[in-house]
């Protein structure tokens, strides 16, 4: 009997991580986000832009936590007991220039004060069907008449001329901030690619996985003078610039995915003016 019940405690806990398993493939097959494209020119007068905040995309399904690929998160129970109790889209953001320490933050497998320095940048409802000019003024009266310490509506402003917003680029980067995000007010929910949903930055960023030190010289004798790195189409360049003295003495490790900025591409497809970023913190979310 003792051989019996041993076998079935281990078949009912082999069934359990099985159900966890199936329940977290789905949530993330069913959660496939809307996504921007970059801007390129496209007529924008009358869309509403937005910062874009420099975060970990969150998706709350009214109970959970979850990250753009579905992986479940461990806010602490503070962190969400305001949340809407509907599903809602956006940023887990730790402020201007903390992407790391916001990454280490969310990374972490059980719940800790930390989560408390974040707050959630909500920019849609991705369970409505409406607009997104009705989907923002849901949880905006929802907001209006519930509490909560954790989450904000992102804002929204109308773009008015192409002037204006060029000035809130600037004003946005000299902040500190990452770019803008542009939507169509008057577009439907969609998953994947769309283009009522545009990315403004005043360069173009990718990932590349490094491949090699290059020494360096002059002042940099002794440490980091470049990175070998190896982009998404195999193509492999130097970046020798963005590094923090820090980050020269203890550079990213060979095989580390970074994020580097560039100002085009060559007719060679080599990315203009490489710049280094930061390490890819985020690759696992």
């Amino acid at each position: 009997m003792k051989a019996l019940r041993v076998w079935f405690l281990v078949g009912m806990a082999f069934l359990i991580v099985m159900v966890s398993s199936i329940c977290s493939d789905v949530v993330a097959e069913s959660n496939q986000p809307m996504l921007p494209h970059i801007y390129g020119e496209q007529n924008i007068i009358g869309w509403w832009m937005s910062e874009k905040l420099d975060g970990i995309r969150g998706y709350w399904d009214g109970q959970q936590l979850f990250s753009k690929n579905g992986r479940l998160l461990s806010p602490p129970l503070e962190f969400t007991a305001t949340l809407p109790p509907f599903p809602v889209e956006g940023e887990l953001w730790g402020g201007r220039n903390r992407f790391e320490q916001t990454a280490s933050i969310v990374q972490r497998e059980k719940p800790h004060a930390g989560w408390m320095t974040l707050k959630f940048g909500i920019f849609d409802l991705p369970g409505e069907s409406g607009t997104f000019r009705q989907r923002l003024s849901k949880i905006k009266d929802w907001l209006d008449k519930h509490q909560t310490s954790s989450a904000f509506v992102i804002e929204q402003i109308p773009v008015r001329s192409l002037q204006q917003f060029r000035d809130e680029l600037q004003r946005i980067e000299n902040l500190g901030g990452e770019g803008l995000i542009v939507r169509d007010p008057g577009a439907h929910y969609e998953s994947g690619r769309s283009m009522s949903i545009l990315k403004v930055k005043s360069f173009q960023d990718a990932e590349a996985r490094v491949i090699a030190y290059l020494p360096g010289k002059g002042k940099h004798t002794g440490r980091l003078g470049a990175l070998l790195v190896k982009g998404a189409d195999g193509t492999e360049f130097r970046i020798g610039t963005g590094f923090s003295d820090r980050e020269r003495e203890k550079p990213p490790h060979v095989g580390a995915l970074i994020t580097y900025k560039y100002y085009g591409r060559y007719q060679s497809g080599l990315p203009k003016f490489p710049s280094f970023l930061r390490i890819r913190e985020d690759s696992g979310l």
